[in-house]
């Protein structure tokens, strides 16, 4: 960086470059002899500034300034962190250089395919490379980075196991592939009655017998957990490392440390492991890609999958998307021809998942809310085991609604959904928490209330009084059980928090449907299959007896695939929809958020062609410390002009950043447009 005065503006992102001139004369005084200059990226978000800059070396830490590692240099008058990317023997700029400050550790903690791929993902999201480094690079922790890391496991693999691979059509050849030290490319739909996390262990020790490295991401720490042991039994100890953001600062970056050195080829963890420095990557794998987990929360909101995908397209190492259900996305990679499905027998599949069936949800007995067929299912079944009973929404009364002319219930300050955390308590509203007194229907003025919609809470007082002497069991958010004995029970749970059973459950119910599918959102349908589908996985399988019963109307298609058991079918068709309707990911498409003054002005582009702009429209109005009104604006173009897109919205991002205006909350594809 120059040494300008500190209100000086660093160059734009897309200015022209100078002509470079050789490292030599008095202006590298004191610099190293041999490549002088280090070309760092700064950790600074400013749209503006998206670029590295060109600093000295001193000649005292010519041997401390290595690719990779962290300094500190000055940045407009403030000292901050950056990374060396490269050292270089000539600088694009005409003036005198800064020199580094400080070289805060010579571990390299960002290697150059890491580095490509966090500019390729910034690129991709229309975002800035300092906020992708940060998802990449784990925080400093200097203690840990001082310990050396537990020597490589030298001991030989035992022999090659593949048998979880069996059931499926290509499964074995896929495994032989990979340990061939090929690259194959595939979307794995699995079945029950056998362990994910061991056909992804069996994937990985073929991988790393090729001599290559893996990446497993996992949607939340307790599938990691459950991974971990099982890639310890097929691995081996030492062979893996666990990467998740609950292991706290020190294990965590010492997880990350003995990828970064080498010393580890393999991890398993959550979205943050998509960006793990493996050494010779080989396979990248991805279990569950719905969830809406593996989305960045924070900008520029990355997807883990697509995060895997552009890592495989950089290295060429084999690819391997697996889930009992298929995304849309997933199902455009078999369509393409990137990749090739990898699926069970249609005996296999149906031998395997339980018997489902849809009930319309008429004659519930014994004052439950279960139907007929549900209640005796649920009967026969406690005799066998433990039952699983989902429900869509958490807490007590989940919705609430006029006894007499069914009005939805609503806040009188915000007009909020109105629900009620236990049978005695006044409602409250669920957006601004306001407690409502004296509630009274504003169209007929009734004070009664009915509940269209219960929790999981209310679903289990439910059903202890429907079977007395059961023992009932709940799990949701904030108080998730991981798993339980196989002995009878009723297990209550919201999507995602359902327990693993020993022998899994002898039946499940899939209560309230309809709340599911009544979501406006984009992925809808996708989403409801998939938690039904994870659901009915943990049921026993047919030949054992399994079943399970969705509560909703037989008619609809979605329901009709999960009788079927047929998420393939139902995601070319989903992605046929899509198609049609110019949506993700038939379309690359974003989302910004700002000013509504300023997306008026930013829709008129220009963008690339054909492109469709829907908006701006406004999200909430001016107040609460805001001058203007707060809009929306969309706009889709084709796949092939996705670049173009990502590219005009992150040079709209530097002006409003060079005029020191409120920055654009911008997402590409995001998982939903609600």
């Amino acid at each position: 960086m120059t040494d300008a005065p500190d209100d000086a503006q660093p160059a734009l992102v897309g200015e022209p470059p100078r002509p470079a001139p050789a490292a030599s004369g008095g202006r590298f005084a004191g610099a190293a002899d041999e490549l002088p200059v280090a070309r760092v990226a700064a950790d600074v978000s400013l749209a503006h500034l998206d670029r590295p800059f060109d600093y000295l070396v001193p000649a005292a830490m010519d041997d401390e300034v290595v690719s990779g590692c962290r300094v500190s240099v000055r940045f407009a008058g403030a000292a901050v962190t950056g990374y060396v990317l490269e050292r270089t023997a000539t600088t694009e700029h005409q003036g005198r250089l800064a020199r580094i400050s400080r070289v805060m550790s010579s571990e390299v903690v960002l290697r150059p395919d890491v580095a490509r791929l966090c500019r390729a993902v910034a690129d991709r999201y229309a975002g800035v490379f300092a906020d992708v480094v940060r998802l990449a690079v784990p925080p400093r922790h200097a203690r840990t980075e001082k310990r050396a890391s537990a020597a490589p496991v030298s001991d030989p693999l035992g022999a090659p196991p593949d048998d979880a691979w069996e059931a499926y059509d290509g499964g074995r050849e896929l495994v032989a592939t990979l340990g061939e030290g090929g690259s194959p490319r595939a979307v794995w739909n699995a079945v029950p009655g056998g362990s994910p996390a061991r056909a992804l262990a069996q994937a990985a020790d073929a991988t790393l017998r090729s001599g290559r490295g893996v990446v497993v991401c996992l949607p939340d720490v307790s599938d990691v957990e459950r991974a971990d042991a099982v890639f310890t039994e097929v691995l081996g100890k030492g062979r893996h490392v666990v990467l998740t953001a609950d292991l706290g600062p020190s294990a965590r970056y010492a997880a990350f440390l003995a990828l970064a050195r080498g010393h580890v080829r393999a991890v398993v963890g959550t979205r943050a492991a998509a960006f793990a420095p493996v050494h010779d990557l080989g396979l990248v794998a991805i279990w569950d890609d719905g969830d809406d987990l593996f989305a960045e929360p924070r900008a520029p909101y990355p997807h883990a999958r697509e995060v895997l995908l552009m890592r495989a397209w950089d290295t060429g190492c084999g690819v391997l998307v697996g889930g009992y259900a298929r995304t849309a996305e997933a199902e455009q990679l078999v369509t393409s021809g990137w990749c090739t499905p990898v699926t069970a027998s249609v005996a296999r599949r149906r031998e395997a998942w339980a018997r489902i069936v849809v009930d319309e949800g008429v004659g519930a007995d014994a004052g439950s809310r279960l139907p007929a067929s549900a209640f005796r299912a649920v009967r026969a079944a406690l005799g066998e085991g433990p039952v699983l009973v989902q429900v869509p929404r958490t807490g007590y009364r989940a919705a609430l609604a006029c006894q007499d002319c069914r009005t939805p219930a609503r806040c009188p300050h915000c007009s909020g959904p109105l629900a009620q955390e236990r049978a005695d308590a006044d409602p409250q509203c669920r957006w601004c928490g306001r407690t409502v007194e004296g509630w009274a229907c504003p169209s007929c003025g009734s004070p009664r209330l009915r509940a269209p919609v219960m929790g999981e809470r209310r679903t289990a007082e439910e059903l202890g009084r429907a079977f007395p002497g059961t023992l009932v069991r709940t799990s949701a958010s904030g108080s998730v059980v991981r798993t339980v004995p196989e002995t009878p029970a009723l297990v209550v749970a919201t999507p995602g928090a359902e327990p693993h059973a020993e022998g899994g459950y002898a039946a499940a119910v899939l209560l309230d449907t309809w709340v599911s599918l009544s979501r406006p959102d984009l992925r809808t349908d996708e989403e409801s299959l998939r938690r039904w589908l994870n659901a009915a996985a943990l049921v026993r399988g047919s030949r054992d007896g399994g079943r399970v019963v969705a509560v909703g109307d037989p008619g609809v298609a979605v329901l009709q695939a999960l009788v079927r058991a047929d998420p393939a079918g139902h995601a070319a068709r989903e992605l046929e929809a899509r198609l049609d309707a110019r949506l993700p990911p038939a379309i690359r498409l974003a989302t910004v958020e700002g000013e509504l003054s300023a997306l008026r002005a930013l829709a008129e582009g220009p963008w690339p062609q054909p492109a469709q702009v829907l908006g701006p429209v406004e999200r909430r109005p001016a107040g609460d410390g805001e001058e203007e009104p707060w809009g929306r604006l969309i706009v889709a173009v084709p796949r092939t002009q996705g670049a173009v897109l990502a590219r005009a919205l992150q040079l709209a991002q530097a002006a409003r950043s060079v005029h020191k205006l409120r920055p654009y909350r911008i997402a590409v594809d995001p998982q939903s447009l609600s």
